[in-house]
């Protein structure tokens, strides 16, 4: 495992991704789901090799980005995938619209649980489908998936379930039973379940991440997974993900899709990927150590001087999911952060009615930005 820390302010503020351009330089930047920390110096010497040999050309090929993904998924969550059933795309989002297009019909009902990534409620549209929300059951310790509100939905029509598996904002990780309930209850209506999993990689000490096509034969038979290196090696911009079948069903819908889907793939990002999957176990230990460090001092600083402000530990990435509403700063406390204490957050109410009064904070920062950043929002709420 080698050591991994965030970059120095003065050196971040270079950077021209949304993050560093959004706001003037007094804002403290904790929303956007990227990382402080270096390139993996595998990634980084990749792609400066494929620069100097001026290959910037079409992708060829999946295959090597399929074996790159098996090889990890054995390292790390002993799942089995055959390459030849993995194909590549751009990004995650563009994967789960193509993906849904070939599973609902226009107008179809395709459910999602809230509070969740925003972008799905963009994505189904996009795709043709009706968003059919059901909630996530909390009972104020945890949260589980609503089997039964599952079972209702698909029941009256809907014909997908668009998984968060692990769930942003909450950084949840599903239990591997409620994955088999899920799967059992698609293929009771002969209905499809895409798996986002994007965060899977990110998936901290105390938890184990299930991969949905690895619980089940009705998992494998009604699932198709989308995932990404992007979150886990901060490759958002390189554009690579992957969608991943387990059966001839699911192969069906891939090779389904458009053959300028695939192609629409970049090259540096599919060398980048298949760096970071095959060499940069080292150094996403590191960054899994530093962000559960990180996850910890965030613990401490609200105990310490926000004790108003709920938070439980997310299992997985590095989002922080903060109620607060005992602090009475309205439905969207993003505002009020942004305005008084010149903090960054993503606004609760986006990622739909169960997040007023929360805000999303990442914690993918140094520990003297982390610690301005909850001083400032503590000294607002005095």
């Amino acid at each position: 495992m080698v050591e991994v820390k965030a970059e120095s302010l003065e050196r971040l503020r270079q950077r021209t991704s949304e993050k560093w351009v959004e706001y003037p330089p007094d804002v403290l930047p904790l929303f956007v789901a990227e990382m402080d920390y270096p390139l993996a110096p595998v990634v980084s010497e990749t792609l400066i090799e494929r620069i100097r040999l001026s290959d910037t050309g079409y992708v060829s090929s999946p295959l090597p980005a399929g074996e790159a993904l098996a090889g990890f998924a054995r390292r790390r969550w002993s799942w089995t995938i055959d390459p030849l059933s993995v194909r590549t795309t751009t990004d995650v989002s563009v994967g789960i619209v193509e993906t849904l297009r070939r599973v609902i019909r226009p107008g179809d009902g395709v459910i999602i649980n809230p509070p969740v990534y925003p972008p799905f409620s963009l994505m189904i549209p996009e795709a043709g489908g009706t968003i059919v929300p059901v909630p996530l059951l909390d009972d104020g310790l945890g949260y589980a998936l609503d089997l039964d509100g599952i079972e209702r939905a698909f029941a009256s029509g809907a014909r997908a379930l668009l998984l968060c598996n692990p769930h942003n904002p909450l950084g949840h990780v599903h239990p591997r039973a409620e994955l088999e309930a899920v799967a059992e209850l698609a293929a009771r209506f002969d209905a499809t379940v895409v798996s986002d999993e994007i965060h899977s990689m990110l998936t901290h000490s105390s938890a184990q991440f299930t991969p949905f096509l690895s619980v089940s034969d009705a998992a494998r038979e009604y699932g198709v997974t989308v995932t990404s290196a992007s979150k886990a090696f901060n490759l958002a911009g390189i554009k690579c993900a992957m969608m991943v079948a387990a059966s001839d069903r699911g192969l069906a819908v891939l090779n389904g899709m458009n053959e300028e889907v695939g192609w629409r793939t970049s090259i540096l990002g599919l060398h980048a990927t298949i760096a970071a999957l095959t060499d940069g176990d080292d150094w996403l230990d590191g960054t899994l150590a530093a962000l559960e460090t990180s996850k910890a001092l965030l613990g401490t600083l609200l105990r310490d001087q926000l004790a108003g402000v709920g938070f439980r530990e997310p299992h997985a990435s590095y989002l922080g999911w903060l109620d607060f509403r005992a602090l009475g700063w309205g439905d969207d406390p993003s505002i009020h952060a942004l305005e008084n204490a010149r903090v960054a957050l993503n606004p609760g109410p986006d990622f739909g009615p169960e997040g007023r009064g929360f805000a999303r904070l990442n914690f993918a920062c140094s520990p003297e930005v982390l610690t301005d950043a909850i001083a400032r929002l503590a000294a607002s709420a005095s």
